[in-house]
């Protein structure tokens, strides 16, 4: 009985570990996207390791295609924060040892116009590799990429232009 219990008491310990672990970096993605929501990406780019790559969808718009090292991806959070994008963290999971975490997260997204008026909104699935607590990989896959088109073109007409 008593190694059953040891048993017991070990894998317990093993999946609230998991679950705090989970819990904290919910937390944290929570936060980086609060500061990014208020113009700060500072925290979210520390994130990264220095030849991270972040890929997006391939498309019509500023965001697309492949941005390899930490210059780049700051470019993308410039143009992410200068087109006045909004975004929310719904979920996290993991998977993997705290050393090479896989992580896939529900990140939704928006934007509002001058007037007030939403002028995008996206579902979005973030997949994130890491390598020593750093963010190696980094992709984001949007439920409907023609809205990023759209998007792209009000920007453009509202004078907005790219970062990089």
């Amino acid at each position: 009985m008593p190694r059953t219990r040891t048993l017991l008491a070990g894998a317990a310990l093993a999946i609230g570990a998991r679950s705090l672990m989970n819990t904290l970096l919910l937390e944290k993605f929570r936060a980086d996207v609060r500061a990014l929501n208020g113009g700060d990406y500072s925290g979210l780019l520390a994130s990264y390791a220095d030849d991270a790559v972040l890929a997006f969808n391939d498309g019509p718009h500023r965001w697309a295609g492949e941005h390899r090292g930490k210059d780049a991806i700051e470019v993308f959070l410039r143009d992410f924060t200068g087109a006045g994008l909004q975004g929310e963290v719904l979920e996290v999971w993991t998977s993997g040892p705290p050393w090479a975490l896989s992580m896939v997260a529900r990140f939704d997204d928006h934007a509002t116009g001058p007037d007030g008026e939403r002028i995008y909104e996206n579902e979005v699935v973030v997949i994130v590799r890491t390598r020593m607590g750093k963010i190696v990989r980094h992709e984001d896959y949007y439920s409907d990429t023609s809205r990023i088109a759209a998007f792209e073109k009000k920007l453009t007409e509202m004078g907005i232009k790219p970062a990089g």
